[in-house]
């Protein structure tokens, strides 16, 4: 049989359509196993077990996200509440390109096909590394399918996102990929995972949160139930600071419960810092893409100290 090569070019526009419809590019969540197996006791470093669990934990979690922001964008194509967002007036902040559907360069057909092949990897892969784990208590099991079913839920079939849990979709489902897995390997909770978990999940929000102030007015018009079309601006400003605050009060909390060091709030004074740059973008200067996309810096970076801050803590002494 002859093979069809009078169009490569276009098999690899279709392949870079699919990795910008699943964001593979947006690798921010991923940074959870580095962060879990940093805080892991030493002896369960090199475990055949460890590392066939977070690698597979790692595979299903970019799955689901890919299902994730894909049933997103199909809803969005839907009612229309993209083609507001992505204006020209976005620029450079906002590449058309990150929309796929939007453009014309994958079909609803094909996006829904992706996505549902997502989820059949995601939920495979998942399932498979709790049962190689040496750990899966009941609620750890339940807590897997609660998460990945919340996350495929988001703004495809029950809308949880349209509904009013789009901000506690967003914490708690992105701050239970750290908990998860290190519960998976080592049977419990720490404090200091607990704490991560909440950090990770509050990062993760303020990205979100920027973002849903750009897209404020269309996603009112589409009748999008979230903080920031129930709020005035100013109660939405206050939001975001509050929202702001959740990291430092948090890390405090920690600090004077003693599930985390004293010197964990000087190895976050970077990440403490930069919230104030983000305020002032965001809410001074009314930029709220310049805000996001310094929000991805920043979880960037404090994934990296709280990578840091396990090695030291753990292992340090």
């Amino acid at each position: 049989m002859a093979v069809d090569t009078t169009n490569p070019v276009r098999r690899d526009t279709r392949f870079n359509a699919y990795v910008k419809l699943g964001k593979f590019a947006f690798f921010d969540y991923d940074l959870c196993v580095l962060i879990v197996w940093c805080a892991l006791p030493g002896s369960l470093w090199w475990e055949v077990s460890t590392g066939a669990t977070l690698l597979l934990f790692l595979i299903g979690q970019i799955a689901i996200f890919a299902a994730t922001v894909t049933f997103d964008d199909l809803t969005g194509l839907k009612d229309g509440s993209d083609a507001r967002n992505y204006t020209p007036e976005t620029g450079q902040l906002r590449d058309l390109a990150r929309k796929p559907l939007l453009s014309g360069a994958l079909s609803v057909r094909q996006a829904q096909v992706f996505g549902w092949g997502a989820v059949l990897v995601g939920a495979g892969c998942w399932a498979t590394a709790a049962a190689l784990a040496p750990h899966r208590p009941g609620w750890l099991l339940l807590l897997l399918l609660l998460v990945a079913a919340g996350a495929v839920q988001y703004s495809y079939g029950l809308k949880l996102s349209y509904r009013g849990g789009q901000e506690v979709l967003m914490i708690g489902t992105t701050g239970m990929v750290v908990l998860m897995p290190y519960a998976l390997l080592t049977g419990e909770v720490s404090g200091l995972i607990a704490l991560e978990s909440v950090l990770f999940g509050a990062w993760a929000l303020l990205v979100a949160s920027y973002s849903n102030m750009n897209d404020l007015a269309g996603d009112r018009s589409v009748g999008r139930v979230n903080v920031a079309t129930l709020t005035s601006p100013a109660g939405y400003r206050g939001y975001l600071l509050a929202v702001s605050l959740i990291g430092l009060v948090s890390t405090v909390v920690a600090v004077a419960c003693g599930a985390a060091p004293g010197w964990f709030l000087l190895l976050l004074a970077p990440v403490f810092a930069l919230r104030g740059a983000q305020l002032r973008a965001g809410i001074v200067r009314g930029n709220p893409l310049a805000a996001r996309k310094l929000g991805i810096t920043i979880h960037r970076l404090g994934a990296v100290l709280l990578c840091v801050g396990n090695l030291l803590y753990v292992h340090g002494g």
